[in-house]
């Protein structure tokens, strides 16, 4: 990873990270460590926020939810990529492709907010980001 590189962060991420019996919390927390080290500087999107809280609120609880949002507006922490109408009309092409089975919404408006932004890493676990030729932090 580049110093200062665009990273776009996903909500399995997210969930892994603010979650300590997630599977995939200890992989998630060195992903963070190594992205602050590397001063990247991290987006993600109005529906990924909205995913990431509601699966929080029903899957855990509302405070640890509304924890995680509070954390999000911490000076340098993250930015939040509007989704446009324009990003939601290109995502349904990636529900032609056979590729992506069982794509989310969310995730195929990811993949065209990371292209409009020119971001080409994904702080994510979901395998569909590999099929759209994104990389994976490591």
């Amino acid at each position: 990873m580049r110093r200062g590189e665009a990273i776009f962060a996903d909500s399995g991420a997210w969930i892994a990270l603010a979650l300590s019996r997630d599977p995939l919390h200890e992989e998630a927390r060195a992903q963070w460590t190594t992205l602050r080290e590397a001063g990247a500087r991290l987006y993600t999107s109005i529906p990924v926020v909205i995913e990431t809280f509601t699966f929080l609120q029903r899957n855990v609880n509302r405070d640890v939810a509304v924890a995680w949002k509070d954390s999000l507006y911490a000076p340098g922490m993250v930015k939040i990529v509007t989704c446009e109408l324009r990003d939601l009309e290109r995502s349904w092409a990636y529900f032609q492709s056979n590729d992506f089975h069982k794509l989310s919404a969310v995730d195929a408006t990811s993949f065209v907010i990371m292209e409009r932004a020119g971001i080409r890493t994904a702080y994510a676990f979901d395998h569909h980001f590999a099929v759209a030729g994104f990389r994976f932090v490591e």
